[in-house]
């Protein structure tokens, strides 16, 4: 299932800190809720497990694949925490998956789609033109229907 947040924004060409365009993007597309007080001891988002798993793992490291074992051990967290952190990036095609090597077994591992962010997000703005061609099939035929009702 594809799934991502589309707000009115202003591109964040004029910004140089990394981490205020990082953390505003991921907010923006949803991958991080607006607002979000980690329960945890992390001290605020760049601190929080989604965050770090995006900058510290994924864009630090973009031709790496991560099992997810590995990558909870890292982070010190549980592995449901960071398969649902890797699920909210595969559902908006940011992430593929390949076998990975893990404590001597074959696993599967996930990284960012071609190893490029700008590549990977082409897969994204696919899927945005396709879901809104067709809420416009969609509210077109809507329109219709209601025509002929109301003749």
């Amino acid at each position: 299932m594809f799934e991502l947040q589309v707000v009115s924004n202003t591109p964040m060409n004029a910004v140089t800190d990394i981490h205020v365009v990082a953390e505003t993007l991921l907010v923006q597309i949803g991958y991080i809720p607006k607002g979000y007080d980690p329960k945890t001891s992390a001290v605020g988002v760049r601190d929080s497990v989604p965050y770090r798993l995006f900058m510290e793992f994924f864009m630090k490291n973009t031709n790496k694949a991560w099992a997810v074992e590995e990558l909870a051990a890292l982070l010190e967290t549980t592995k449901p925490t960071i398969y649902r952190h890797i699920n909210k990036l595969k559902s908006m095609d940011l992430l593929e998956s390949v076998d990975v090597e893990f404590d001597g077994m074959s696993r599967k591992g996930y990284r960012i789609r071609y190893g490029d962010l700008s590549k990977a997000w082409s897969f994204t703005e696919a899927n945005v033109n396709m879901a809104m061609d067709n809420y416009k099939r969609t509210v077109s035929h809507f329109q219709s229907l209601m025509r002929a009702e109301n003749e």
